[in-house]
């Protein structure tokens, strides 16, 4: 089943973008992506300027889907966590709340333990700011869904 998109509201935008700053400075990172799973990029912070952040977004939602595949061949739901080593940059990846990614690019100036320790942290409260966000997601649409059912009648009996 397709997931909607997000809609993003500005409490929850302010509070997802503070996670990803604090992520950035405590892993000593050069860059953090927040992308949710359909590749739409959703905040970035960081020495970004050099990185065509649309493609970085398409493809880790990519490599994210191609990782479930295997995953589900050896009899695992997804793998979470994901983990790219270069010669000068590495990525680590992370699944938060089975709808969005969290993206960390670093180098030598910071280490794995070091990243997987704070993204751990920062997980869990993206977490607790993506169901908030979801919460109020749902109740605009019953709301949306309840302005559906007023009819032409009812508007105009309101102004009679």
């Amino acid at each position: 089943m397709p997931q909607s998109s997000f809609v993003m509201f500005d409490e929850e935008y302010r509070e997802i973008t503070a996670i990803v700053e604090k992520l950035l400075r405590e892993t000593n990172s050069k860059c953090v992506y927040l992308v949710d799973k359909d590749g739409q990029l959703i905040s970035s912070t960081g020495d970004t300027h050099n990185i065509d952040a649309t493609s970085l977004a398409s493809l880790t939602a990519g490599n994210i889907a191609a990782t479930g595949g295997l995953a589900k061949l050896i009899g695992e739901k997804e793998f979470s966590i994901l983990f790219h080593e270069g010669e000068r940059d590495n990525i680590h990846i992370s699944v938060v709340g089975s709808r969005i990614i969290l993206v960390v690019i670093f180098d030598k100036r910071s280490s794995l333990g070091l990243v997987r320790l704070r993204v751990k942290k920062a997980c869990e409260a993206l977490n607790k700011s993506l169901n908030k966000l979801l919460t109020k997601m749902e109740v605009g649409v019953e709301a949306e869904n309840l302005l559906k059912e007023i009819t032409d009648e009812d508007i105009e009996r309101l102004f009679t």
